[in-house]
């Protein structure tokens, strides 16, 4: 896959810099909202709505917005997704509303959104922009639903309202308390490293997987990188 083409990005957000089982990213609403894998997965996909449009947006406006004011400008154009999102789910999904409640508001601050816009949106022109921020949702939408459903699953015996386990079992109410999510959580990273210690002892390169950055600037062909970005600012700076 080419780099910065719309197959590389969904495969970036999705896999190589999953959100939250690689990055660690949005963390609050990663361990408040998943208790059932539907509300990870409302979470998930609400959040993958507002990071599109917005990268979307935040990319079409980047020779508009001053750099010197870029950041509240991405707050005042999330904001406005957030807001329409909101709307939208009290509309016509008013349980998922209720269900997520605050943190809906609080997408507006996501570190996911911010950084994207900042890292990527604002350097790029838009089509790439738009398929990363897809990709990104989509792969914090399936960290969120794979933790749901495993809290779910442990801590009630359903899946998505389903019963899966048997009559017998006896469910183990701690995985839909706040400690049960660092529980899955933890044990889904720890998968996660297993599978890359594993890949890497058969020669393949997971050197990326874990990390987000492989920290070789030189040889790195990521344009929105947010540390070469932030270090072009301040050769401005200087200059100026």
């Amino acid at each position: 896959m080419t780099k910065n083409s719309a197959g590389e990005r969904l495969y970036n957000g999705l896999l190589k810099e999953n959100p939250t089982f690689v990055l660690m990213l949005g963390m609050c609403p990663t361990l408040a909202v998943t208790t059932s894998a539907i509300n990870g997965l409302g979470m998930g996909l609400t959040t993958a709505v507002v990071l599109a449009l917005s990268n979307l947006i935040i990319s079409l406006l980047r020779k508009v917005i001053p750099a010197k004011v870029r950041i509240p400008a991405f707050i005042v154009i999330i904001a406005s997704f957030v807001t329409v999102v909101q709307l939208l789910l009290q509309a016509y999904l008013p349980s998922l509303n209720d269900a997520l409640g605050v943190y809906i508001p609080l997408i507006v601050v996501n570190c996911i959104i911010l950084g994207r816009a900042e890292s990527y949106a604002y350097s790029n022109p838009p089509i790439p922009p738009l398929f990363d921020g897809i990709g990104m949702g989509l792969g914090f939408s399936v960290a969120l639903t794979c933790i749901g459903a495993v809290r779910e699953l442990l801590g009630t015996g359903k899946v998505f309202d389903m019963q899966v386990m048997p009559d017998s079992f006896t469910p183990i109410g701690i995985f839909v308390l706040a400690p049960g999510a660092f529980f899955v959580l933890a044990a889904l990273t720890a998968i996660q490293n297993y599978l890359k210690i594993k890949g890497a002892k058969k020669g393949k390169d997971t050197s990326k997987i874990g990390s987000g950055c492989s920290h070789d600037c030189l040889n790195c062909g990521e344009k929105g990188c947010a540390e070469r970005f932030y270090d072009a600012n301040a050769e401005e700076r200087k200059e100026d």
